[in-house]
């Protein structure tokens, strides 16, 4: 758009990384934001740096977005001797390499591009250090995408990592020109955090469903249910934290469950998708004898995820009390594919409220087992009689990614008038 302005984004997460909806953010303000006045210019890591990849949203950028890889390594992965690696190599986490070489091609992009702002986003710390070196370098409007907080008591759990995180947390705040959420919840403690700063110094945009990505799922969708007849198949898709996220009194409930003779194999299959903690939860699942039942199984191309929960019969949700105030951003997701959802959160969250209003019955205390078990049976009886419903169409169109453009949009236009 030949009048828009330039916005110069900072994202770790971009394709042809391969992740659950955490890229989507990034990926859909790129393809949005040039109908409300901005055209974006994109600073990413090469992919090398990540662990999985794949070509499958590498058709979603824009091709008349800019796209600049800058050098950077994991040091986990790339950088180690035998396994072990100095630990202020991953500080503020382990793709501190990135820094260097995306501070140079920052700036070759500014003298290039002539940006009008700076967006940088978590929850990559690096990209946040990235975005603090080219405010200071040149002196643009930044907005720094926090997302969900940096820092919280006893988060992260490393001391030191907590330390250089909270520093840089401080800094941030202090030169960013607007700090951004995904929850109100969030937004609340860092405004009680750091009491000094105006009301206008924090925003909250919330995540998102894309319309455009659902629609091309829904093209030639297989119309059967996922399991065989009489089965019931519910989904889990996305990585599934063993701490934030904790499913073993979920486990807990489908073993009992089983041994009582109201579940089976035959009757139930539970898929978790892209847990990132399979290693950890296939010895749990093999103890409590309920591997006919749950399936890890591997990352898929997005479109397929999508296509997954479209045909699945429910969908679970977990989120522990530790992340009361943030919402997972497969929830959304969630509301457009219109599935009954199982949620086991706290029920005293933000999750827990925002599925109260969207009229979601199934929700229960992620820690509490029996309560789990006495839910799935109310969810399954209420599944093979047909009484149960996922979120309306018209209440899941108000979440959509456009919309969310469109309140970015906005804001960047009060930071340069």
């Amino acid at each position: 758009m030949p009048n828009n302005k330039r916005l110069l984004m900072i994202a770790y997460h971009f394709p042809p990384v391969r992740v659950s909806s955490g890229i989507q953010r990034t990926l859909k303000f790129c393809t949005y934001l040039r109908e409300y006045g901005w055209d974006p210019l994109v600073l990413t890591i090469t992919p090398a740096a990540y662990e999985v990849t794949s070509t499958d949203q590498l058709k979603e950028i824009p091709d008349d977005v800019v796209v600049e890889r800058a050098f950077g390594l994991d040091s986990a992965r790339q950088l180690a001797i035998g396994g072990r690696y100095f630990r202020w190599m991953a500080q503020p986490d382990r793709w501190i390499s990135w820094w260097p070489g995306a501070v140079w091609t920052g700036m070759r992009m500014i003298k290039r591009y002539r940006p009008a702002a700076i967006m940088s986003t978590f929850p990559i710390a690096t990209a946040h250090r990235i975005g603090l070196s080219l405010r200071k370098r040149s002196g643009l409007p930044w907005v720094a995408d926090f997302r969900d907080s940096m820092t919280e008591p006893g988060y992260p759990r490393d001391p030191l990592t907590w330390k250089v995180q909270r520093q840089l947390e401080q800094q941030v705040v202090r030169h960013c020109s607007k700090a951004l959420f995904t929850t109100e919840p969030t937004r609340e403690m860092y405004v009680e955090r750091y009491p000094d700063y105006p009301a206008d110094h924090w925003a909250v945009i919330e995540n998102g469903f894309d319309e455009e990505n659902f629609l091309e799922a829904e093209e030639d969708l297989d119309p059967r249910p996922l399991g065989a007849p009489g089965q019931i198949t519910l989904v889990h898709s996305g990585v599934l934290y063993p701490e934030e996220r904790d499913p073993r009194p979920f486990f807990a409930a489908l073993g009992a469950l089983k041994r009582r003779g109201d579940i089976d194999g035959a009757r139930l299959q539970v898929v978790l998708r892209a847990t990132g903690s399979d290693h950890l939860y296939r010895p749990m699942i093999d103890q409590l004898d309920i591997a006919d039942i749950v399936r890890l199984e591997p990352v898929v191309a997005y479109r397929d995820a999508l296509r997954e929960l479209l045909r699945a019969d429910g969908l679970l949700l977990f989120q522990g009390s530790i992340c009361n105030h943030q919402v997972p951003a497969k929830i959304y997701e969630y509301y457009r594919a219109g599935r009954p959802i199982l949620a086991l959160v706290d029920v005293n969250g933000i999750s827990a409220n925002m599925l109260k209003s969207m009229h979601i019955p199934d929700i229960v205390d992620i820690t509490d087992a029996e309560g789990i078990a006495a839910t799935i049976l109310r969810l399954l009886d209420r599944l093979r009689s047909g009484e149960s419903r996922g979120v309306a169409r018209e209440a899941a169109a108000k979440n959509s990614r456009k919309s969310r453009s469109a309140e970015l949009a906005e804001l960047l236009h009060q930071l340069t008038p």
